[in-house]
């Protein structure tokens, strides 16, 4: 039965419009952006290349929380001469009790080697590993904060203030933050260290305990490095004000994809790990 003409148009009008949204909408779901990540702000940078793939608020400044330790790490890098025995200071205790910190259990008195703190820095997220750390490369913990940000400054973060070495909210909860701009700047700077990348990509690590330390066993809070394969690092964050935070790393074949997410969620935990798995997945079928 033929239609009457008005009613052919409008048929002919709606096929059209429903054949058009069809042939764009998944092309561009699949093209454009890694779909269903909660970050408030996000990037991915294929390292290899230095191509930005895709970000969320790139340039908008917010608090990073232990994904500051990161530059903790570089400088005390930069220094090198990781076998510098250091001892564990007494104020650690009081410290990590006042703020409540992620801590690796540091005894004071213990003599530790840089690269051992290194190790409690970045794998338990030890703010009293950071604070040793802090106090033994700088002449005071001020002096090592302004090395922080004349680094900062030098690797191009423009967006990005240090007020202290962990990310802990004091001063106040915003007076360190950066942006995922910035972030990805610092984790390609940090991944550059062989002695860096060998310690993020660990689940755990246990030092014996002798003469001069304890024993200690820490665990990475990266737990992508469980879930995710080609997963390499890098860097866990949690305050009330970051939210979950995470910048992360992962190569298959000649691919180095490195990536951050802030403030995935204030109450999942798991959040940062789920979106920077999304992420990775577009990244790699992009990159």
């Amino acid at each position: 039965m033929r239609l009457p003409a008005r009613l052919s148009a409008l048929a002919a009008t709606l096929g059209l419009a429903l054949a058009s949204l069809t042939a764009a909408a998944p092309a561009d779901a699949a093209t454009n952006y890694p779909g269903g990540v909660l970050a408030k702000g996000a990037a991915l940078e294929d390292a290899s290349t230095g191509a930005m793939l895709w970000s969320r608020k790139l340039s908008t400044e917010r608090p990073m929380a232990s994904i500051t330790k990161v530059m903790t790490a570089l400088l005390v890098l930069q220094a090198g001469n990781l076998s510098r025995r250091i001892k564990v200071p007494a104020a650690v205790v009081g410290y990590v009790k006042k703020y409540d910190a992620s801590n690796a259990g540091l005894h004071p008195g213990d003599w530790l080697t840089a690269r051992e703190l290194l190790e409690g820095l970045l794998l338990p997220s030890g703010a009293d590993a950071a604070y040793t750390l802090a106090k033994a490369y700088g002449s005071g913990l001020n002096a090592f904060i302004a090395k922080m940000n004349t680094e900062a400054a030098a690797l191009g973060m423009a967006h990005t203030h240090f007020a202290n070495f962990d990310g802990l909210p004091w001063p106040t909860e915003y007076t360190t933050y950066s942006t995922p701009a910035d972030l990805i700047k610092l984790g390609v700077a940090a991944m550059k260290y062989g002695a860096f990348r060998s310690i993020v990509d660990q689940r755990s690590y246990q030092l014996t305990g002798n003469a001069r330390h304890h024993g200690y066993r820490w665990r990475n809070t990266n737990t992508l490095l469980h879930s995710y394969p080609g997963a390499i690092g890098i860097k866990t964050g949690n305050t009330l004000a970051a939210g979950y935070c995470l910048l992360f790393a992962a190569q298959r074949g000649g691919v180095l994809l490195i990536g951050v997410v802030l403030h995935s969620s204030r109450t999942v935990d798991t959040a940062g790990f789920s979106d920077a798995t999304r992420i990775l997945n577009w990244g790699f079928r992009h990159a």
